[in-house]
C-alpha cells in the first residue's frame, strides 16, 4: 500500500473502499463549491458513484497507469490528489486534485502537490509532470505558480463543463529544473 507522510500535519494514502462513505460525504458538502470546476459532480449522486471511482482508482493502481490518494489532515480524509495515467514510455504523468472548502487556505494542496511533484520525479523517475487547470481559476492556478511550475500555454474548449466550455492553461515541470 502506498503512503507518504508530507509533515507532521499531512500524509497521502493510496484509496481504498472503506474510503468512500468519507468521500462521498466530502463530495456532498462541497458539492457546490467543487463543481464551478470539476466535471464530475452531477454524475457522483450515490456512495455507489464513489465505490466504483475507487475500484477504478485500484485498476490503475494495479496496473501502475496511475496513483489516486487520499490526503489525510491531521488524520482526518479531507480530499483528493494523484497521478493521471502514468506514460512509463515518455516519463510523464500529470497531477490531479480536489480539496474539500473547509480546509481550504491552509496551504495544504500546496504541500500535497510539491510532494507529488517530488515523488514523480525523484522516486519514480519521471521526466516531466504536468498540471491542467481552468483559465479561471485562480485558486488552482496558484498552486503550480507558487511550486514555480512553467506556464506552457492555453488549449482553448479543452474540457466541457456541464453547459460551456473552458479554456485550459496548461503547467509542466521538468526534471531538472525541480532538482536545481
Amino acid at each position: 500500500m502506498f503512503i507518504h507522510k508530507v509533515d507532521e500535519e499531512l500524509s497521502l494514502k493510496l484509496i481504498e473502499l472503506k474510503d468512500a462513505n468519507r468521500l462521498f460525504e466530502l463530495t456532498n458538502h462541497s458539492r457546490e463549491y467543487l463543481r464551478e470546476w470539476l466535471p464530475w459532480l452531477d454524475v457522483t449522486t450515490k456512495i455507489e458513484d464513489t465505490i466504483d471511482f475507487i475500484k477504478l482508482s485500484l485498476k490503475g493502481y494495479a496496473d501502475n497507469q496511475s496513483l489516486t490518494s487520499v490526503i489525510l489532515y491531521n488524520g482526518e480524509i479531507v480530499g483528493t490528489a494523484g497521478y493521471h495515467n502514468i506514460n512509463w514510455s515518455h516519463k510523464y504523468t500529470s497531477i490531479g486534485y480536489w480539496l474539500d472548502e473547509r480546509y481550504q487556505g491552509k496551504g495544504i494542496m500546496t504541500k500535497v502537490v510539491k510532494t507529488l511533484t517530488d515523488y514523480a520525479i525523484n522516486d519514480l523517475e519521471l521526466n516531466r509532470v504536468e498540471i491542467r487547470v481552468a483559465l479561471e481559476n485562480k485558486k488552482s492556478r496558484g498552486i503550480p505558480e507558487r511550486l514555480g511550475f512553467v506556464n506552457e500555454g492555453r488549449i482553448r474548449q479543452a474540457e466541457w463543463l456541464y453547459d460551456y466550455y473552458v479554456d485550459h492553461v496548461v503547467y509542466g515541470m521538468l526534471a531538472d529544473e525541480w532538482n536545481k
